[in-house]
């Protein structure tokens, strides 16, 4: 899981790593139907951000994320979130294998 340092009352760093990203990945493909817009948007969406420093709260996919956490982030006026490059690569590559999946249960739930 990945490391929460609560700095203060209102402060909060985050630390993750593959490991964190695999087990993302891991949550998301066991629960497509629970993860669907976040793993869709995840994937359309990581491009702006040059596949690197995502924000999940920024589309509003933050679900999966905050399940990592154990936490609820939006609880914090603060928060930074300290991950490789590697981190997101790899989260981008298991929401790519799980993409196609996800949009059917999106295309389901909209009919």
């Amino acid at each position: 899981m990945a490391d929460i340092h609560i700095v203060d009352e209102r402060t909060i760093k985050i630390t993750a790593g593959i490991p964190d990203a695999l087990h993302m990945i891991h949550e998301a493909g066991s629960n497509v139907h629970k993860y669907a817009r976040d793993i869709v948007t995840i994937f359309e969406k990581m491009s702006e951000f040059d596949y690197i420093y995502y924000c999940f709260y920024a589309y509003n996919s933050a679900l999966l994320f905050e399940h990592m956490l154990d936490i609820d982030p939006k609880k914090y006026t603060s928060f930074s979130m300290d991950v490789s490059d590697a981190f997101f690569h790899t989260l981008y590559g298991g929401m790519a294998a799980l993409y196609d999946e996800a949009n059917l249960c999106l295309k389901s739930v909209d009919k």
